[in-house]
This record gives structure tokens, sequence and C-alpha cells, in this order.
């Protein structure tokens, strides 16, 4: 049998990956408004059930930010960046 036919045909996972759960502004914007939070971090998070302990959040753009927060997270897509800075919120990635 050929050897193009005795290979699998799908592709691989390189064991280098880097994954991310990722939360939208809409999601944050709900927290902040259902529980007054201002500070948010990955305990937050693991609190609300948005992340487990192991994994990394991304923040992403999706959404619509109202008041000021000041988030720590692994990653921060552009747009949900500059939304949150633009709100005078603050952004700390700790890229763990």
């Amino acid at each position: 049998m050929p050897l193009q036919r005795r290979l699998p045909k799908f592709g691989f996972k390189s064991l280098n990956r880097v994954e991310y759960n990722g939360v939208n502004l809409d999601i944050i914007q709900g927290i902040v408004d259902k529980h007054g939070i201002t500070e948010i971090n990955h305990e937050v998070f693991v609190g609300h059930g948005l992340a487990s302990r192991r994994d990394r959040v991304k923040i992403l753009g999706r959404g619509e930010l109202k008041s000021k927060v000041n988030i720590t997270a692994h990653a921060f897509s552009d747009t949900a960046k500059s939304a949150i800075e633009s709100m005078g919120g603050t952004t700390t990635a700790t890229g763990k």
C-alpha cells in the first residue's frame, strides 16, 4: 500500500500550543452590574464559573463596557484593551 494511503489524514496539535478561555466585555459588564465589582482578576472568573483554576483567560472585545473596571488577565485583544482604557480602567496582562 502506498505511503500516502497509510498515513493518517488529519492534522496535529502542537505540544507547545497555548489555549485561552475567552471572556467577552458584555459578560464582564454583567458581573459589574450584578455584583458591583470593579477589580476583576482570575479568582473572580473562577468564582463566577467563567474559568477553572488552570485555565488561561483572554479578554475579548465583544459587547460594550459602561463602567470603569480594572482587569487582570493572561491576555487581551486589541479591541478589548482599547475599550477598557477608554472608560478609564486599567488592563494588566500576567502572560504566565
